[in-house]
């Protein structure tokens, strides 16, 4: 049994994918968990040298994002920019053994670590796109699966439809940007990633 340490999950659901395999997983955010269950309500930062031996963390993407590159020069957002960079960095070297970034594409790669792989819902078996990068720290890559092999089962669904497209451009929009401009359910983990590292990771 591992100590799990979800930070900035107000979800739950890292957090009960990893409880469901036994391990001793609690999650921390400003929000209350969604969810009952193990939850630290209040700064992670405080949290980060309570033993944990695995983290993965959600940190803030508004400011780091490069979805949001047109507002890089309005008043004030270069040090909001650098105040999310910096609460990264403390998560990214947190006193924990085994570490687990997510974020969308942003400046966090490289400013602070190259990302190390790159990922989909659909490759779990959510049928959706939304970019993730993963930042990993003494931790495999999540693997995953196109077709069924002798030694693996296909893990993906189809690869998503747009949900729409753009009327000016005609870019396809999916998740992100094309059901819902909610940050709250967006930034929500999918189902399949979470058992994903939990299955895997745990």
């Amino acid at each position: 049994m591992m100590r799990v340490l979800i930070a900035c999950e107000f979800s739950g659901i890292v957090r009960e994918a990893f409880k469901a395999r036994g391990h001793d997983a609690w999650s921390c955010d400003l929000l209350d968990t969604e969810i009952p269950g193990q939850h630290i309500k209040g700064d992670v930062i405080e949290q980060l040298d309570k033993g944990w031996d695995l983290m993965i963390g959600h940190p803030p993407c508004t400011y780091i994002s490069y979805a949001g590159t047109r507002h890089w020069n309005n008043s004030g957002r270069v040090f909001l920019r650098i105040e999310a960079l910096t609460f990264f960095a403390k998560l990214w070297e947190a006193p924990i053994g085994m570490i687990c970034l997510e974020n969308p594409k942003g400046c966090a790669s490289p400013t602070i670590a190259k990302y190390t792989q790159e990922i989909q819902p659909y490759y779990f078996g959510d049928n959706d796109m939304k970019t993730t990068w993963l930042w990993l720290k003494n931790l495999p890559q999540l693997l995953h699966s196109e077709i069924d092999t002798l030694f693996e089962n296909r893990t993906h669904t189809e690869k998503p439809t747009p949900h729409s497209f753009l009327k000016t451009t005609g870019k396809p929009t999916y998740f992100t940007d094309g059901k819902t401009r909610d940050p709250h359910i967006r930034s929500k983990t999918f189902q399949g990633i979470a058992e994903a590292m939990a299955n895997q990771w745990g």
